[in-house]
């Protein structure tokens, strides 16, 4: 079997509901993706999703490098890519584009196995705890309810709410969030996520506040991504455990982490130079004792993965369901994310869908943090404007 070329789509779907975080309170409804599919001459395809900037990058390396080569040498491959990307380094930009080459390679790789990708990494369960994810700035606290009451629905004990703008406010959505879960535990899972908005002292601050009210699993971002040093004085500060990683690229990039025992939990996934790179950082973090997280995917495809690590704790998922353009093998059963048994990571597209949602060019503020960080982040409390919340509540004239 031989790599013959790659084909990319940019397409633009609308999401379920708004979607925003500290830096973005008055959300987004639209998502653009790149659908990337590497083509063999065995008419085996490996599929994937990337982030629309990536296209050039995506042909150039596959013409450069994957071409003519077995995809089923994925580690290989990849490490080729890596070394041709040595001199700039492999984070950013390029990191994004191997990392979709990358996961598409294990696509084909386990499709000419003729299993699914959990069996082809090696793992023996095909289950792994899940928790649900909001994404939930933008909404009011009846949708915050109706989101998470609906989760619950579904078995799970655990979810995730955005914070960082509005102490109050989250003090308050936090009990909301805790309210739904309840139906399935009488001590849900609590997680909250700063989106790197706070300095370390606001951290510390603010989550001693919280302390005193909810039992929280995990503050995630509490701080800058590269502050390992202001990351290890919230740990060491706080009950919580910290969770971060979450936009690192590299296992280099997280050597220092492990170095200032910087974090509680790392954050793992396969937009860390691909699922070769998400495994090697995970197989560090098991050296020093750390269980890890794998963050949200499309069509919760990170299952796979999360799967073959003995150390992971729970898995974030956004959705239930995937949108019109592509199907997922993944299911939700009772709160766990069960990977199926369809060869592959389990993505396949609509090439119908497809079309009809393709676009020349991604519309502004399609991306997952349209606005860059917020003003004010780690400086001063800045709640959302009447012009943000506006924008949330979908009211903005």
């Amino acid at each position: 079997m031989k790599i013959t070329g790659v084909k990319t789509t940019l397409f633009e779907s609308t999401m379920s509901r708004k979607h925003g975080d500290a830096n973005s309170p008055g959300g987004r409804t639209k998502a653009s993706h790149l659908a990337v599919e590497l083509s063999t001459d065995d008419e085996l395809i490996g599929v994937s999703l990337a982030s629309p900037t990536v296209r050039p990058l995506i042909a150039s390396i596959c013409d450069g490098i994957l071409v003519g080569e077995d995809p089923r040498g994925v580690k290989g491959l990849w490490q080729r890519m890596v070394d041709r990307a040595f001199k700039g380094g492999h984070d950013g930009l390029i990191n994004d584009a191997i990392s979709a080459l990358d996961i598409a390679l294990w696509d084909l790789k386990a499709k000419a196995n003729g299993e699914p990708l959990y069996r082809t990494l090696g793992a023996s369960n095909n289950r792994v705890l899940a928790y649900a994810s909001g994404l939930d700035m933008p909404l009011s606290d009846k949708e915050l309810s109706d989101y998470y009451s609906e989760m619950a629905r579904h078995g799970y004990q655990g979810g995730k709410l955005k914070v960082g703008l509005d102490q109050d406010a989250d003090i308050r959505r936090i009990g909301i969030m805790q309210d739904a879960l309840s139906r399935n535990s009488s001590r849900p899972m609590l997680l909250i996520d700063a989106n790197e908005y706070w300095s370390p002292k606001q951290a510390i601050r603010k989550m001693r506040e919280i302390e005193e009210i909810y039992d929280i699993t995990w503050i995630e971002e509490p701080a800058r991504r590269w502050d390992y040093l202001g990351l290890g004085r919230i740990k060491r500060s706080i009950r919580s455990a910290v969770c971060a990683g979450e936009n690192l690229d590299t296992l280099g990039d997280f050597l220092p982490y492990f170095a200032a025992e910087a974090a509680d939990i790392i954050q793992v996934g396969a937009g860390m130079t691909g699922i070769t790179g998400a495994l090697q950082i995970a197989d560090a973090a098991y050296g020093f004792e750390y269980p890890v997280t794998v963050g949200g995917s499309p069509g919760n495809f990170q299952a796979h993965l999360a799967a073959v690590m003995p150390h992971h704790m729970t898995l974030e998922t956004q959705d239930v369901t995937s949108g019109p353009v592509f199907t997922t093998a993944v299911t939700i059963q009772d709160g766990w994310a069960v990977c199926g048994d369809k060869p592959g990571t389990g993505i396949e597209f609509n090439h119908e869908e497809l079309k009809k949602h393709a676009v020349e060019k991604a519309s502004p503020g399609s991306g997952p943090s349209p606005l860059g960080r917020r003003k004010g982040a780690g400086l001063y409390d800045f709640p959302p404007t009447p012009e943000e919340v506006a924008m949330a509540r979908g009211t903005r004239k």
